[in-house]
Order: C-alpha cells, then structure tokens, then sequence
C-alpha cells in the first residue's frame, strides 16, 4: 500500500515576522525561515512546501515581477512549494479596518487586490499549486460590539468587495478564525459573518490553536460550548465540543493549520492577545493533535472530505531562540506526518 502523499505538509513562514519588531524580538527573514523547514527531516519525509507572508521583511506586497520570481526560485531551490497567502490587510501595513472609512475599506480591499496579483504570478510560475489568500476583519471585539448588527454588514461588505476582486484572478479568501478579530471572535458570529459575505469564493481558515478558545468563550462568552467549570482531563466532554464546532465550520473551511494550545491566550509584539501556539511536543498542549485534527478533515460520518490539498503548522509568537532549533522543526514536522498518516489520501502525481 502506497504512503498518503496528500494533503501536503507545509510550514508557515510568517512566525518570523508575526510577533516581533521593535516591542518584541527581531524578525526573522525569509531566508532563514526557508531553511530551517527545508532542514527539518523525519524518517526520510521532509515539508512540501511553505504558506507565505505577503509583506516586509518577507515579501513586499508591491513586490516587482523579479522579486516575486526570486522568492519562486527560492522555494523551487529547496523543492518546497508555495501555498496560501496572508494579506496584510492591517492599519500600519496598507491596509484598514474592514468595518472602518470607506477610505480604509478601499485600503482593505487594495490590499488584497495585491495579493492575489501576486498570487496569480506564483501559480504561473508553477510554485503554487494551490493555497487561497487569508484575510480578518483588521479590528478589535471591542470596536465591533458597539455596534454588531451595523459593524458586521460593513465587514460583510467589504469582505464582498474583496471577494469579487479575488474572483477575478481565480483566487479564494478564507477568514480567519481568531478571538481577537472583531466580527470573527466567536463561532457563530464566525458563521453570521460568512453568511452575510454570500459569495462562493467565501471561506474559514481555522486554526487548531484559535478555535480551541472558541470553545472556551474567550472574548465572546455567550457563544461558550464547554461548561465554565470544564476539567481539561474530560476528553469526552471536549471531544462533543469540538464536533459541535466542526459541524458548524468545517462546511466553510478552506484553509488548515495544524497547531497545538494550552488553554490560554498569548500575545506578542503589537500582536493582541489570541490563542497561544504551543510547540508541538508542550506537555501542556490540550489537544491530541493527530486525532483532534480529524475533526476538521474528515465529515461527520468520519470519512475524508480530501477538501484541503495542504496543511500548514503556525507556530505564531514561538521565541526566536525556540524557533532557531532544529529540533522544533522535526517535532512540528513528525506531528505533521502524524496528522497525514491518520487523515490523509495517495493521488497519482
């Protein structure tokens, strides 16, 4: 029997950028980030490829042809491809609140424009074989909760304008699932969003890390699904969580990370406060990663949706000195192969 091949494993380069800075610890480049997923090996099975941060220090949004065919070259040189793309839709990197001024819902929009632009390019150049562009609402809960009926029709809004741009370069937008994003904070008003977008290349990125704290209600209470006195050792009772959740969700999902958590939130640099990503190996972690995976990549019938041709690990706010070690590499990557080995597929290449 021939060894799943599918979904591709790949590694996220943005932990070298998300996180850090002049508040934080320096960014890593590119370069580096490259590498050490390059290096990482385990029983001979290396990562398929990387998901890629589409601004400074890694890749400039407004990025000419060659330099999107040096970052091409790059990954083809260490036989990794390319997967999604994160947009950098924030204030401060081009981008604006997506229920903000209609100048910062053009900026939003712009900026997405450009990834997929970019996005396109790398499909040509035949480095991305498949991936979307990942997207948030770009504001805080708080900002939102002001005004959640008005707030989430801007977002849905823009998140449309967005969309039909993204449709014109054959791309998809996936948003992400996570408790500091206004709109996005907790899973249904994570659904209520997404039904309001009402477009086809409309979807959710989740995050093992992220969605475990919508379980737990964080930044959104009244949308809780484990009991407030909830006992981590009572698998059973998360297990029923996670499907009520992945029932809801998985629908929608177009993009996966496979990542671990403690139960608590973490923030780093100018980051907010979010789901922390543990190391693969933290004895803390409260998910069976391999398994808990499951429920996103299989239905409720427990067969393979084979929806998602890659998996990406984020390892968001790790240290630098963590992150330079290639054991944390192998440790993610046997994780990884885990996952694959319990919900993956073989295709014909």
């Amino acid at each position: 029997m021939k060894k799943n091949n599918f979904p591709k494993l790949h590694n996220a380069s943005w932990p070298g950028v998300v996180g850090k800075g002049p508040d934080s610890e320096p960014p890593i480049d590119i370069d580096t980030m490259i590498e050490l997923t390059a290096n990482a090996e385990v029983g001979g099975i290396k990562f398929d490829g990387f998901d890629l941060f589409v601004a400074d220090p890694h890749l400039d949004i407004d990025a000419s042809d060659d330099g999107i065919k040096a970052i091409a070259d790059k990954a083809r040189a260490k036989n990794l491809e390319i997967g999604s793309l994160v947009a950098p839709i924030w204030t401060g990197t081009g981008g604006g609140s997506a229920m903000g001024s209609i100048e910062e819902r053009k900026q939003f929009v712009s900026q997405v424009r450009k990834a997929c632009e970019i996005g396109k390019k790398l499909r040509d150049l035949g480095i991305r074989p498949n991936g979307v562009i990942r997207i948030d609402s770009s504001v805080d809960p708080e900002s939102w909760a002001k005004d959640e009926v008005g707030n989430t029709k801007l977002i849905a809004q823009t998140f449309r304008e967005a969309c039909d741009v993204a449709a014109d370069y054959g791309e998809s937008l996936a948003a992400e699932g996570e408790i500091c994003w206004g709109g996005m904070h907790g899973w249904k008003t994570m659904l209520r969003t997404l039904e309001a977008v009402d477009r086809p290349n409309i979807g959710f990125q989740a995050d093992m890390a992220h969605t475990l704290l919508y379980l737990l209600g964080y930044n959104k209470e009244d949308e809780r699904i484990l009991p407030q006195d909830f006992d981590w050792n009572d698998r059973a009772t998360l297990i029923e969580g996670l499907k009520t959740l992945t029932a809801a969700l998985r629908p929608w999902t177009l993009d996966f990370h496979v990542a671990q958590n403690d139960g608590t939130v973490f923030g780093a640099g100018s980051h907010d406060k979010t789901g922390r990503h543990c190391q693969a190996s933290d004895p803390n972690g409260k998910l069976d990663i391999a398994v808990d995976a499951g429920h996103w990549l299989r239905d409720e019938n427990g067969l393979l949706t084979k929806k998602l041709k890659h998996i990406c690990w984020d390892g968001c706010m790790f240290p630098n000195e963590v992150m330079m070690k290639p054991k944390t590499w192998n440790d993610i990557l046997a994780a990884m192969i885990k996952v694959r080995e319990l919900h993956g597929w073989y295709e014909a290449e």
